[in-house]
């Protein structure tokens, strides 16, 4: 009679294990697709409007690059951050020394006064970075 019971209640646990438990695999889809947008990156567009320049030599950018921008009015921002135009070198060396193969890639306006310009270029150059480029559109 012992024995009868023990098939009866292997039956029953046996009936109740059939199914597949796939809450484990779903959490792990979950911490995954977390774990993929957290160390992604993407590239940011700034809401400041900026006519580039154009020239006919103009060639694509390395989307890697060190982003700095000069407005219209003059206004230093490094990879977004507004900051002042004497903090430009050290700001870049700063991100240079993390990552020493990117680029500079100075954005500047059309009527951004020349002289800052040439300036935040040449801080560019001081902060250790060899390949400072200067963005603008193709002529077509």
């Amino acid at each position: 009679m012992n024995v009868i019971n023990n098939l009866g209640e292997i039956r029953r646990r046996r009936d109740r294990d059939e199914g597949i438990d796939i809450a484990p695999l779903i959490d792990v889809v979950f911490i995954l697709l977390i774990f993929f947008m957290v160390s992604t990156t993407f590239v940011r567009n700034l809401e400041i409007e900026i006519e580039r320049p154009s020239a006919q030599s103009a060639q694509v950018a390395d989307t890697r690059a060190i982003r700095v921008t000069l407005t219209r009015g003059g206004q230093v921002m490094v990879e977004g951050q507004e900051i002042s135009a004497w903090m430009v070198q050290d700001r870049v060396r700063a991100i240079a020394l993390q990552h020493p193969e990117r680029p500079v890639l100075v954005t500047a306006d059309e009527n951004a006064p020349t002289g800052k310009l040439v300036n935040v270029v040449d801080q560019c150059r001081l902060a250790g970075v060899k390949n400072v480029g200067v963005d603008v559109m193709r002529e077509e």
